[in-house]
C-alpha cells in the first residue's frame, strides 16, 4: 500500500497535566528522515493510544509522519479512576496542552500539523479545533462522534433520570447500553485483544461520563456549521455505536471549504483497526492520499506567521 515504508522508533514518557495528575504521552517517529507533518492521535471512550491505536500510529509512522498521542484522565495507563470523564473540558484542555507543546518545538515550527480523532475522539478533535480555530490544519475524523449511535444512547426518559443521578453519584456504572467491544469492532480477535487490555475500561458507562459524552455530542451536533477546518471524515454505513448520518450533516453543514468525505458499505464502528485487513487497507489507502495531498503545499498558517516576521 505505501511505498519505501521507513523505520520507526516508539517512545512514550508520562506529562503532567494542571490539576496534578500523570498523562501518558506516546510517539511513533519516523527514522532517518524528517517527518512529512504531525498528526496528533485522540482516541476513543474506553481505549488508549500505547496499545489499542499502535496499529494505526505504526502506519502512518511508517508513510513517513510524526504521530503523537496522549491517554486521557481515566483512560489507559493515565492517572484517574478508569472510565470517569470527570469534564470533558479537562481534556479538551490536557490535549490541547500537549500537543501544542510538541508543536510549538522549534524543530516543528515548519510542520503541518492534523488530528486525528476516532469516535469520542473525533469529537474532541472537533472542540479542540473550536479552541484554536486556526491552528490546526486539518482533521482525519474516523466515526467521529457526533451523535451516540441510538442502540448505545438511552431514551429521553431514561437520560432525564440517570442526569439526576449523576449529580448524586457521578462514579456509579449503571447506564444501560450495550457493548460497546462486540458492536463496534467486526474481527471477533480484535475484540478479544480489547478485553484482554487492562488498560481498555470494560464497565457500563459511569453517570458522569455519559452524562459528559451524551453533552458534547449534543452541542457538536447543534454547532456543525462553525466547522471551518480542512477534514476527511472515514465512516462505516453499518456503524451502531456513532451515528453515520450524522458524519453525512458535518460534511454538508461545516463551512470548510476543504472537506471529504467517505462511507464504506458494510464497516462497522471500527473502521481504523476493527476490519478485516482488506478493509483496513481501503480505509488508509483514503487517509494516507489524503494526508500526501495536504502536504503537498504549504498551508496558509504559515505563510501567515512568516509574513508577520
Amino acid at each position: 500500500m505505501v511505498e519505501n515504508e521507513t523505520e520507526i522508533k516508539y517512545e512514550e514518557e508520562f506529562i503532567s497535566n494542571s490539576r496534578g495528575m500523570k498523562l501518558l504521552a506516546s510517539r511513533w517517529l519516523p527514522q532517518n528522515q524528517s517527518p512529512k507533518a504531525l498528526v496528533f492521535m485522540c482516541h476513543g471512550y474506553a481505549l488508549e493510544c500505547s496499545i489499542t491505536m499502535s496499529s494505526t500510529a505504526t502506519r502512518l509512522a511508517k508513510a513517513g509522519y510524526a504521530v503523537y498521542g496522549v491517554d486521557y484522565e481515566g483512560h489507559g495507563k493515565s492517572d484517574g479512576l478508569q472510565g470517569f470523564v470527570r469534564n470533558f473540558d479537562y481534556v479538551i484542555n490536557d490535549c490541547s496542552y500537549y500537543f501544542t507543546t510538541i508543536s510549538e518545538k522549534k524543530v516543528n515550527h515548519r510542520k503541518l500539523r492534523f488530528l486525528l480523532g476516532e469516535s469520542m475522539g473525533g469529537a474532541v478533535a472537533l472542540l479542540l479545533h473550536r479552541k484554536k480555530p486556526d491552528y490546526w490544519d486539518g482533521a482525519i475524523l474516523a466515526a467521529p462522534m457526533c451523535k451516540i449511535g441510538a442502540d448505545m444512547s438511552p431514551n429521553a426518559m431514561m437520560v432525564t433520570i440517570l442526569s439526576g443521578l449523576s449529580k448524586v453519584a457521578p462514579k456509579w456504572k449503571i447506564v444501560p447500553t450495550e457493548d460497546l467491544f462486540e458492536i463496534g469492532f467486526k474481527v471477533p480477535e480484535v475484540r478479544e485483544q480489547i478485553r484482554a487490555n487492562p488498560y481498555c475500561y470494560k464497565g457500563k458507562p459511569r453517570l458522569k461520563t455519559a452524562r459528559e459524552l451524551l453533552r458534547v455530542s449534543t452541542e457538536i451536533q447543534q454547532r456543525l456549521h462553525e466547522v471551518s477546518i480542512p477534514f476527511l471524515i472515514v465512516h462505516g454505513e453499518e456503524d451502531r455505536v456513532t451515528d453515520a448520518s450524522v458524519s453525512r450533516e458535518l460534511y454538508n453543514m461545516a463551512s470548510s471549504k476543504d472537506k471529504t468525505l467517505k462511507m464504506y458499505p458494510g464497516m462497522w464502528h471500527g473502521v481504523l483497526y476493527g476490519e478485516p485487513p482488506e478493509n483496513l487497507n481501503i480505509v488508509f489507502t483514503d487517509i494516507i492520499h489524503w494526508l500526501e495531498e495536504k502536504t503537498q503545499h504549504t498551508s496558509k498558517r504559515i505563510e501567515r506567521a512568516e509574513s508577520i516576521k
